[in-house]
């Protein structure tokens, strides 16, 4: 059985407090930021309407019908309506559709300067690419309509009137107004109250003034932890009685700590505040956690949700803190003991602890308790090997072995969707670290793979990860061989493979190389393009924060050209939720889906083009392996069975990575993710 943290106290189907009204006709819950109204998918579980009608069962209720009439955006908090009766529909639908339902929201912005404190926006809105919309300033309307405190029912229905006359004419009119709440130096708080309903509507409008929501990305908005949009009233007449009937939602205290400007220290409020931050990061990755064929996550990512320094990995019943950058006492260092007691409240049965120094070179062994405790700092540790779930997969992994566990997280969604393209292909994972991208390629079909990494002990781990799926490890091999020179064989050998992973560590160091990936990784996507065969895809990856995203796709560009490959599509991949970016910031890590043309990639002249090639002579294998052909194509390359008991070199050890201070630096780095 595989264990599992039990999911009812940190990821609940919906929180009480969330409801803030509720009778026969009507439930109206307070919607936090990051959950969607209702997805459109029929998988998706973390959306309010799926996990309010999970709530509503979980109680006891016979029916869980809810009736949609509004929805917000993703991003969006606030009030958000459903009936609970088909009888109640039609009353609330004629509100919402003839706009006699009063919504109001509050928006953070930057640079409102001497703008008045109150006025019309009157645009008319176009679709735009990426999703976005775009505000066209009607004909002869001055920039904001000066009007005064109280805004009339009279007025918003001579508006509603209007927009019905101008349906016929380019875009959809928008009209919203705006009073200023509050204002600190550059920064305020905005009233809205939106007379007509547009997808964006507040978002672009306010874009189209100079005044950008913060924290919206897609509209220009400044940093900010998030969208800052809120709905923070709805007023209709209730569908049985008649009765007008007002709901509210308080500003949540973002809005409050962004307006001040001052930087907050989110380990101020000490055990109690951190575990309630790392509460709400948990959340949001609800549709991870309960999905149930997941038991290995991310659940606090830094910066990215609010507690910079700091990382929380969740295995089965155990967590992993890492701490990032200065050490203990030092100036920015996240509080060691504080955090730790925090994370050990949120249920879990052990914590374990990573601590990682901001230049990784400093860690000549990664395995020192200094830098790695071998055992739980908090609660009971966990076996020495335990296995945890990815989309059903299982995987080995080890938390007291070092920094690294044995699965790199934040390559969950890449890891889906290798096995999602791996059917009947040919599979080659360089880098391999535990093979789990090969794990996903056999899994979705792969007919053949070949795994390769430099370390002898990821290498047998990535074998068990195999056998524990059942691959055959005549179809299946991995290699024990530094990447550089085995590519640069196997192009000469005339091998193709349909599938390529290449996700190197930022830096790398083995006896006779050393690899960069800001100066050596376009060399090295150029050997790998090499190696695709005709309509055959790259997957390429890197977490170096030096290398921007844009940079990234450059270097992947060239290097085809360079291979004589005609890229078709070269798409950019996103990210987890459970691996938010930094606000401000570009995302650490860097995935592009290249797919080359079905000429493909000319074969290295001189090179025959057959499927395998024999091993290049004095390439010994360890006893009882099976290779695919030409699999070890390189001089000093050994594809590696290494079953239990397998002698390995010295002072290595079973199942981990070779030691060493060159071994040691590099799992170190690869491990800071």
């Amino acid at each position: 059985m595989i264990p599992r943290l039990p999911l009812s106290e940190l990821f609940p189907d919906f929180h009480p407090a969330w409801i803030l009204a509720e009778d026969e006709d009507l439930i109206v819950i307070d919607k936090p930021a990051f959950m969607s109204t209702h997805a459109p998918e029929a998988d998706r579980i973390d959306d309010a309407v799926t996990r309010l009608r999970a709530f509503l069962r979980g109680r006891g209720d016979a029916d869980d019908y809810l009736g949609i009439h509004q929805r917000l955006d993703r991003d969006t908090s606030g009030v958000l309506l459903f009936t609970r009766r088909r009888e109640a529909n039609a009353a609330v639908a004629r509100q919402f559709e003839g706009r006699t339902a009063q919504k109001t929201y509050v928006a953070a912005v930057a640079g409102f300067g001497d703008r008045a404190p109150r006025g019309t926006l009157r645009h008319r809105l176009v679709p735009a690419p990426g999703g976005a919309m775009r505000a066209i300033a009607e004909a002869g309307a001055g920039p904001e309509d000066r009007r005064p405190a109280r805004w009339e029912r009279g007025r918003a229905r001579e508006d509603r009137g209007r927009a019905r006359e101008d349906r016929g004419a380019a875009g959809a009119l928008a009209i919203t107004r705006y009073r200023l709440l509050e204002r600190r130096g550059d920064r305020a708080l905005l009233e809205l109250r939106p007379e007509t309903g547009r997808t964006h509507q507040l978002r672009v409008q306010l874009a189209a003034i100079g005044l950008p929501i913060a924290g919206d990305t897609l509209y220009g908005g400044a940093e900010a932890p998030r969208l800052l949009l809120h709905a923070a009233e709805l007023r209709l007449d209730h569908p049985t009685t008649g009765a007008a009937a007002t709901f509210r939602s308080p500003l949540p205290a973002a809005f409050a700590a962004w307006l001040s400007a001052a930087p907050a220290d989110p380990y101020a409020g000490g055990v109690a505040a951190v575990e309630r931050a790392m509460r709400e990061a948990a959340e949001r990755r609800y549709g991870v956690a309960r999905a149930g064929d997941t038991t290995a996550l991310r659940l606090v990512h830094g910066a990215g949700d609010g507690l910079p320094g700091v990382s929380v990995d969740l295995y089965g019943e155990h967590l992993v803190v890492s701490l990032f950058g200065a050490g203990e006492g030092e100036p920015g260092a996240p509080p060691r003991d504080v955090v730790l007691d925090a994370a050990h409240r949120l249920g879990a049965k052990g914590v374990y602890l990573k601590v990682r120094p901001k230049h990784a070179s400093v860690i000549v062994d990664a395995r020192r308790e200094e830098f790695a405790p071998r055992h739980a700092v908090r609660g009971e540790s966990a076996p020495e090997e335990l296995t945890v779930l990815e989309h059903g997969l299982p995987f080995k992994v080890r938390l007291g072995d070092g920094l690294s566990t044995g699965i790199f997280l934040d390559q969950r969604e890449n890891r889906r969707r290798v096995r999602e393209l791996a059917g009947g292909a040919r599979v080659l994972n360089l880098f391999a670290y535990t093979g789990a991208f090969t794990v996903a390629a056999v899994a979705g079909g792969a007919r053949e793979s070949v795994t390769v990494d430099v370390s002898r002990g990821a290498i047998a781990w990535a074998r068990d990860n195999l056998d524990a799926i059942g691959a055959d490890p005549a179809a299946h091999v991995v290699v024990e061989a530094d990447v550089f020179p085995w590519l640069k064989a196997a192009a000469q050998a005339g091998q193709r493979f349909d599938l390529i992973v290449l996700d190197p560590p930022s830096f790398a160091t083995t006896k006779k190389s050393r690899f960069s990936a800001a100066s050596d990784f376009g060399a090295l996507a150029a050997l790998a393009f090499r190696l695709l065969a005709p309509g055959g895809r790259l997957l390429a990856c890197t977490n170096h924060r030096g290398i921007a995203r844009a940079r990234f796709r450059r270097h992947l560009h060239e290097a085809a050209r360079e291979a004589g490959c005609d890229v078709v599509q070269m798409k950019d991949l996103p990210d987890p939720v459970d691996f938010p970016s930094e606000p401000g910031m570009e995302s650490h890590l860097k995935s592009v889906l290249a797919t080359v043309g079905a000429a493909g990639a000319p074969a290295v002249k001189g090179a025959p083009a057959v499927k395998g090639a024999p091993a290049v002579k004095g390439a010994p294998a360890v006893k009882g392996a099976s290779a695919v052909k030409g699999a070890s194509a390189v001089k000093g390359a050994q594809a590696v069975r290494a079953p239990k008991g397998a002698p390995l070199p010295r002072g290595a050890k079973p199942g981990g990575a070779r030691r060493g201070p060159a071994a040691s630096a590099r799992a170190a780095r690869r491990g800071a993710r």
